[in-house]
């Protein structure tokens, strides 16, 4: 399944490099879910929530939301379910950058 976001122009240098960050991390979470480092996890997944939106990506707002729900109960089947969701998502972004409004 593609996923297509809309993202202002204005933000066509910043994306790839956020994008490129977040699938860095999906390694990295993989490896604090096996450890089951539930603080780690939760870290990164506020981040994740706290930035999505600021790029236009409300997706990962919310699943970094999500994410950071399910570390605070040490939920690891929740979070393997969205870290796969997560690496889904970001194989199968296609960005259209539109004019500012």
């Amino acid at each position: 399944m593609k996923y297509t976001v809309k993202i202002d122009q204005d933000l066509a240098e910043l994306v790839p490099v956020y994008l490129q960050s977040r699938r860095d991390e999906v390694p990295v979470i993989a490896g604090l879910l096996e450890k089951e480092d539930f603080a780690g996890l939760k870290a990164i997944a506020h981040r994740l929530h706290g930035s999505g939106g600021g790029f236009g990506l409300d997706f990962l707002t919310e699943l970094g939301k999500r994410m950071e729900a399910s570390a605070a109960v040490s939920d690891k089947a929740a979070l393997a379910a969205q870290t796969a969701e997560l690496k889904d998502f970001l194989e199968n972004l296609e960005i259209e950058y539109v004019p500012a409004d």
